[in-house]
């Protein structure tokens, strides 16, 4: 599971030119799902989400996670996350996991973020064309990839 976090103070998604999920601060999270991705995935990336600390203490230093500054979590899937352009300028989507496997798992991490880590999390719409907007705060933007071992 490849994610992409952005801290924001602010985002949204809109589907049709109608909003269907916004938050204040907190992370704007780009899901992508492969197709070697399971439960453990989903595990290991609620808990660095949860526990992410991106979010400026009282003396500026990025010490702080999302629930410490009572944040939101909008998390949006893009199978795009999974292209790759090794061979040639147009992307192949193979290592992106089928729509079904990968609503699942996509359903699972938010489910999970809600339940286990007690976090408010809102969703994009799953295989829509959305237009997310956010302002992306510092910037900080953080990579996590569950497969990546170094």
């Amino acid at each position: 599971m490849r994610c992409v976090v952005q801290r924001v103070s602010c985002a949204q998604v809109s589907v049709e030119q109608r909003i269907i999920a916004s938050i204040r601060i907190g992370l704007c999270v780009l899901v992508g799902v492969g197709t070697d991705d399971d439960e453990r995935d989903v595990d290991y990336v609620a808990t660095k989400l949860a526990g992410l600390r991106v979010f400026d203490d009282t003396l500026g230093k990025m010490n702080l996670d999302v629930r410490a500054v009572s944040g939101e979590l909008l998390l949006v899937s893009q199978f795009t996350l999974l292209g790759d352009i090794r061979r040639g300028n147009r992307p192949s989507f193979t290592a992106a996991a089928p729509p079904e496997c990968a609503r699942n798992l996509y359903e699972s991490l938010a489910t999970k973020l809600r339940s286990k880590y007690g976090l408010p999390v809102s969703t994009g719409q799953f295989q829509a064309h959305m237009h997310v907007e956010l302002v992306n705060d510092g910037p900080v933007t953080i990579l996590i990839d569950s497969k990546k071992l170094v």
